[in-house]
């Protein structure tokens, strides 16, 4: 776990899941932000992988295999339980894994605060402060609002949009207890001028519209090669695309346009840990539409596009940020294509994309400013136990 190395700071536990790549880097980002305040008291925990391990690899492999083959029954089963209460049977069931792991935990780290960047379950009920378990928080990676999300364990929950908050206040959640934060990411993330030396570090011209198309963390995204095809055809436009840790995808991209006249305006990568110094020389971003990989775009100013968005919280987001004039839905390879050069060849629509994305921007970093109230209402928490 940690060494406490002052015990006189407060310990914060950070519960996050494996399934997608979302809920590790708001993890990550909350644990940095809360270390850049000089406190190096955390304790993260993948809970259902240290809970019952050979579930948790059956559960993140079906993840995977029903999100690349089968997205119409994950789209069911996210459907399906969407709305489903916390004390229902299958929701009591959800939220009891890792119950157990959760309590031996707080035996041992005895947090001052427990975050949840996965829904979890939650120990403790508001107002009970008398017994052993500390204040529980929520970090929604989505913009859009899943049932498992919400349980009366949970304290506080941060939030994308205001259009969530008044969700979880139709909920019966309290106003106070709902802060719109936008989601966690790593520093980095901001709108700002390219420099020269990172267009030569990504092998990219600086005169040319640079089209960032990210496949997701593993690759997934379908008709990739077709789709870079149709963006070569234009003479003025490169493609920076990421092709994750897929690395049979990125290998086959490259055989495949290795004597393509136009290679040298297609530059292919795996995984990029820096992807927010890509999104600063990039003019659009084509991507899965993941909570994080979308806050993401939205705070480097990104015009995005969403291609064949798989049923399920990916679909909701991709529908929220096309009715807010953020993200542009195709269905077809062509249809895309022509959706993007339409953007970066017209000044005007270029415009208009950016002020929509500017209209769910954050002022602050989401990740400090959640750390910073998590920090006061503990400190009020305590201030109010000595009364």
């Amino acid at each position: 776990m940690i060494h406490d190395d002052n015990p006189l700071q407060p310990k914060l536990l950070i519960l996050y899941a494996s399934y997608g790549e979302g809920h590790l880097q708001a993890a990550r980002a909350i644990k940095s932000a809360w270390e850049e305040l000089g406190n190096h008291r955390t304790v993260m925990v993948d809970l259902m992988a240290e809970s019952h391990p050979w579930l948790n690899e059956m559960t993140r492999r079906f993840y995977l295999k029903s999100y690349t083959h089968m997205p119409s029954l994950y789209g069911w089963m996210y459907d399906f339980t969407r709305l489903m209460k916390h004390d229902s049977w299958f929701g009591g069931l959800l939220h009891s894994f890792g119950k157990d792991k959760i309590r031996r935990i707080l035996t041992m780290e005895k947090p001052d605060i427990i975050m949840h960047t996965f829904p979890c379950f939650a120990l403790g009920e508001p107002g009970q402060r008398k017994n052993p378990y500390p204040p529980s928080y929520a970090v929604i990676t989505d913009f859009d609002l899943h049932r498992r999300w919400v349980h009366p364990s949970i304290d506080r929950y941060y939030v994308a949009t205001e259009d969530l908050k008044k969700e979880l206040t139709l909920l019966g959640i309290p106003n106070s207890a709902i802060q719109v934060s936008g989601i966690p990411l790593k520093r980095g993330f901001v709108a700002t001028e390219a420099s020269y030396p990172l267009y030569d570090l990504y092998n990219l011209r600086p005169d040319r519209p640079v089209v960032l198309i990210m496949t997701g963390a593993q690759g997934v995204m379908p008709d990739v090669s077709h789709i870079c095809s149709l963006l070569l055809q234009d003479d003025s436009i490169q493609i920076a695309l990421v092709c994750g840790r897929n690395l049979p995808m990125k290998e086959a991209i490259q055989h495949q346009f290795r004597h393509h006249p136009e290679a040298s305006r297609l530059q292919v990568y795996g995984y990029v840990e820096s992807i927010h110094e890509l999104m600063a020389l990039s003019d659009c971003l084509v991507t899965k539409p993941g909570g994080v990989t979308l806050s993401e775009g939205i705070a480097a100013g990104l015009p995005i596009f969403i291609y064949k968005p798989v049923p399920g919280q990916e679909k909701q987001n991709a529908l929220y940020l096309a009715s807010k004039g953020a993200a542009v839905l195709s269905q077809d390879p062509n249809e895309l294509a022509e959706n993007i050069l339409k953007l970066v060849h017209d000044p005007l629509r270029l415009t208009v994309s950016r002020l929509s994305m500017k209209q769910l921007q954050v002022s602050q970093s989401a990740a400090e400013s959640i750390v910073l109230d998590m920090l006061s209402n503990l400190r009020i928490m305590e201030n109010t136990a000595t009364l």
